[in-house]
C-alpha cells in the first residue's frame, strides 16, 4: 500500500478518538476544583496509591519516544532493541526503587534538582535545573513532532497545524488539573496502548506465519546488509563484535553505555519519572512504584518492538510498508552510501493502517495519540515544577505567596508548550526519534548519574566537585560527539563538527560511547575535586547519603508485597527473557 496516501477514517474511528479527547479534557475539568495550591498542581499532594503511581511511572516513559521510537528501532535493529528494556530499563528501575527512593522521598525534596541542593549546593542545583528544563522541552518536542507527522501521514493534515492542535489539547488538560490530571491520563494511556497494540501484534504475526515465519522473512533483511541470517531475531548472540550486529556496538559498549550509564542515568535521576514515584502516598508505596512498573515494562517489547519487526519483514518481502524518508522537495532521501533512507518512524503507524478495520483503526490511532500527548504532558509537568520551584523560587522570588507560585506554574506550563513547538523541528533531522532522544540523555543524564552515585554513596563528595564534574562530563560528551560520526551520516547535528576522527557503525553506537565518556569524565573530575575541597559535615547529610540514613521500614505490608521480594521476582523473570531470546 502507499503509506503516503491519505487515510479515510470512518465515523466509528472518529467516535473512538472523540471519546478519548472528551475523557482527557473531562479529567482536567473534574480535577480543576481540587487543585488549589502549587503543591497540588505540581506534586499531586503526595497522595497516589502505589499501583496508580506505578502505571504513571511506566507511562510517563511510554510516550512517542517509546511507542513510535521503539517500533522504529525494532525495524532498524531487530529484537536486539529489547536491550532497551531488559538491561536498559528494568535493572535501573529496581535500583531506584530499592536504593534511591529513600533519599528522594525521605528528604522531602520537591524535585531532583532540589535534592542536589540539599546534598551539594545551590550552583549544582541550578546547573541541573537548567539542563533538565532544556532536555524536557526537547523530549516534549519530539513527541509533538511524531504526533504531527502521524496526522500528516494518515489524515493529510498540515504538519504545523497538527503539532499546534496536539499542543493545544495537552495545554488544556495540564493547565486544568496539573500533575494529577497528567497521572490519571497516563494510567488511561497505559490501558489504551495494551488494548490498541495487542490486536496489531496478533494480526501481524498471523499474517507472516507466526514467530517462525517472522524469523524467515527477516533473514533476507539481515543478509542483505551483511549480517548473519538470524541477526534480527537474536538479542545477545551477535554482540561479540560491533560489525556483527545491526546496532553496531559490542557487548561492552552495550552493557556499559546503555545498561549502566544511559539506563541508570535516566531511571534514577530523570525527574520526569522520579516525580511519579514522589507523588506516592508513603515511603513503601514510593519504593514499590518503579518495581511494580518493572513487571509490565518487561513485556512491552512484544507490544512496541515486534510491530516494527513485522513492518520491516513485510517491506523486505515486497509489501512496501515502511516508506522512504522524503526531503524538502518531496524526493526520496539517500545516505552517504547511496542507500535509500527508510522512514522507520512510520513503521508502526503504517502497520496500523494496513491491518486495522474501521473502529479498530480508531482505537489504534487513539492509542498512538494518547502516547504522544501523555509524553508531552509528562515532560511539561516536570518542566513546570523545576522551573517554578528550582529556578523561579530559587533565584527570582523566594518569598512569594503560594497563590503566586501557582500562577507562575500555570504560566510556565504555557511557556513549556511553546518552547516544545520549536524543539519539534529539530527532531525532523533524524529518521529514528529514539536515536536523538538517547543522544540528549547522553549529554544530560549520563554525567548526572555519576554525580548522584557519588553523592548518595560517598559522603566525601563535595558541591564543588559535583558542579565541575557535571560541567566536565557534558563537555566531554560534546567533544566526543564533535569528533565522531556514525556510518552514512554527514557532518552536522549527528556529529563530526570538531573533525570526524572517530567513526561508528551506527548512531546508537556513537551515543553509547558518548554516554560512557560523559559518565567517566564526570566521575573522575568529581572525585578529584572533592579530595581537594571541604566536604559538608555529616550532621547535614542525614537522610541524603547511604550510611547516614535510616533503613526504610516495610513492616506495614505483607512480605510478598515488600520491595525486595518483588524485585527478586522481577530478576528471575528478566533472566528467563534474556535466555529465551539469547
Amino acid at each position: 500500500m502507499d503509506t503516503h496516501a491519505v487515510t479515510s477514517l470512518a465515523t466509528a474511528d472518529w467516535a473512538v478518538m472523540a471519546t478519548y479527547f472528551a475523557f482527557v479534557l473531562g479529567i482536567g475539568v473534574v480535577l480543576r476544583r481540587a487543585v488549589t495550591s502549587s503543591d497540588e498542581f505540581l506534586l499531586s499532594g503526595r497522595s497516589m496509591p502505589a499501583w496508580v503511581s506505578a502505571l504513571a511511572f511506566l507511562s510517563a516513559n511510554l510516550g512517542a519516544q517509546e511507542v513510535i521510537g521503539m517500533g522504529a528501532s525494532g525495524a532498524k535493529y531487530g529484537i536486539a532493541t529489547s536491550h532497551f528494556y531488559w538491561i536498559g530499563a528494568v535493572p535501573a528501575m529496581l535500583f531506584v526503587g530499592l536504593f534511591m527512593m529513600p533519599f528522594y522521598y525521605g528528604s522531602k525534596a520537591r524535585s531532583v534538582p532540589e535534592y542536589l541542593r540539599l546534598r551539594f549546593d545551590e550552583k549544582t542545583r541550578g546547573l541541573n535545573a537548567v539542563s533538565f528544563a532544556v532536555m524536557t522541552v526537547f523530549s516534549s518536542g519530539i513527541s509533538m513532532y511524531a504526533m504531527g507527522k502521524l496526522f500528516n501521514l494518515l489524515l493529510g493534515w498540515n504538519l504545523d497545524v497538527a503539532m499546534l492542535a496536539s499542543a493545544a489539547i495537552v495545554l488544556a488538560y495540564t493547565l486544568l488539573g496539573g500533575l494529577t490530571s497528567a497521572i490519571y491520563n497516563e494510567v488511561l494511556q497505559f490501558f489504551l496502548i495494551v488494548f490498541g497494540f495487542a490486536p496489531l501484534v496478533w494480526l501481524g504475526m498471523r499474517d507472516v506465519g507466526g514467530w517462525s515465519g517472522l524469523v524467515a522473512k527477516l533473514q533476507s533483511v539481515a543478509t542483505t546488509q551483511g549480517y548473519a541470517s538470524d541477526a534480527w531475531v537474536r538479542s545477545w548472540h551477535h554482540m561479540g563484535a560491533a560489525k556483527d550486529n545491526p546496532i553496531g556496538v559490542e557487548w561492552f559498549g552495550l552493557v556499559a553505555g546503555l545498561g549502566f550509564v544511559l539506563s541508570f542515568g535516566y531511571w534514577c535521576t530523570d525527574f520526569l519519572v522520579v516525580q511519579r514515584a514522589m507523588a506516592a502516598e508513603s515511603m513503601t508505596a514510593a519504593r514499590r512504584t518503579p518495581i511494580l512498573a518493572a513487571f509490565p515494562k518487561m513485556l512491552f517489547p512484544f507490544l512496541v518492538i515486534v510491530p516494527g519487526m513485522l513492518a520491516m519483514a513485510l517491506t523486505a518481502s515486497g509489501g512496501s510498508v515502511i516508506p522512504a524518508k522524503m526531503d524538502a522537495s518531496g524526493a526520496p532521501m539517500v545516505d552517504a552510501l547511496g542507500r535509500a533512507v527508510l522512514d522507520f518512524d512510520l513503521a508502526t503507524p503504517a502497520l496500523l493502517v494496513k491491518y486495522f478495520p474501521s473502529g479498530m483503526l480508531g482505537l489504534g490511532l487513539t492509542a498512538l495519540l494518547a502516547s504522544f500527548m501523555s509524553g508531552m504532558a509528562g515532560n511539561v509537568t516536570a518542566f513546570n515544577t523545576v522551573v517554578t520551584y528550582d529556578l523561579y523560587q530559587g533565584y527570582v522570588n523566594k518569598n512569594a505567596s503560594d497563590k503566586h507560585y501557582l500562577t507562575v506554574a500555570r504560566i510556565t506550563t504555557v511557556v513549556g508548550i511553546l518552547v516544545s513547538i520549536a524543539a519539534a523541528y529539530v527532531a525532523a533531522a533524524f529518521n529514528n526519534i529514539m536515536d536523538v532522544l538517547q543522544l540528549v540523555f547522553a549529554f544530560v543524564n549520563a554525567p548526572l548519574f555519576a554525580t548522584f552515585a557519588l553523592g548518595m554513596f560517598w559522603k566525601r563528595s563535595t558541591g564543588h566537585g559535583a558542579f565541575w564534574g557535571l560541567v566536565a562530563g557534558t563537555t566531554g560528551a560534546a567533544i566526543h560527539h564533535g569528533l565522531s560520526l556514525p556510518a552514512g551520516a554527514v557532518v552536522g547535528v549527528k556529529g563530526g563538527y570538531l573533525g570526524a576522527t572517530l567513526h561508528y557503525p551506527s548512531e546508537l553506537a556513537q551515543t553509547f560511547w558518548t554516554a560512557i565518556i560523559a559518565w567517566s569524565t564526570c566521575f573522575v573530575v568529581t572525585m578529584a575535586i572533592s579530595f581537594f575541597t571541604t566536604p559538608r559535615p555529616e550532621s547535614e547529610l542525614t537522610g541524603l547519603v547511604m550510611g547516614l540514613t535510616p533503613k526504610p521500614n516495610d513492616e506495614d505490608v505483607s512480605w510478598w508485597q515488600r520491595p525486595v521480594t518483588l524485585a527478586v521476582v522481577v530478576v528471575v523473570c528478566l533472566i528467563g527473557l534474556n535466555e529465551v531470546f539469547w
